[in-house]
């Protein structure tokens, strides 16, 4: 059976990790690394801290490397990855453990809000710097 990693890209809002959802059971964000559990029964809440941004993305890279490790069959990453750099650790890591590799971008063509109050300035900062290899 083929090893596949999908990275899905796209602005706050797009809907990025529902449709990551879609595709596997397997999906790694680096906002669950913002996920406050304080209720064993609970969702959990979402509580972003901008300090923590490179542990936060820090945690989704060795959560993914540890799926590959164990072999999952297909893997999710979702993340904003506006840059070409931001992917790059996950392409090394498709290529080190020979997951095949399929990148989504996820528009925004509905009225969804993001989860995540991302104020509107910073969505449109994340729009201009997007970079698309086509």
């Amino acid at each position: 059976m083929e090893k596949v990693l999908y990275i899905v890209r796209g602005i706050p809002g797009s809907g990025k990790s529902t449709f990551a959802k879609q595709l596997t059971s397997n999906v790694f964000e680096a906002d669950q690394y913002f996920m406050v559990y304080d209720d064993p029964y609970g969702e959990g809440v979402y509580k972003f801290d901008p300090s923590k941004i490179k542990e936060a993305h820090a945690e989704c890279q060795d959560n993914v490397r540890s799926a590959m490790m164990s072999s999952i069959s297909k893997i999710a990453v979702s993340n904003t990855f506006t840059q070409e750099w931001e992917m790059k650790p996950y392409f090394d890591m498709a290529k080190e453990f020979g997951y095949m590799v399929f990148c989504v971008v996820v528009e925004k063509r509905h009225d969804n809000k993001n989860d995540h109050n991302v104020p509107e300035d910073k969505i449109e900062q994340m729009k201009n710097r997007f970079s698309i290899k086509l």
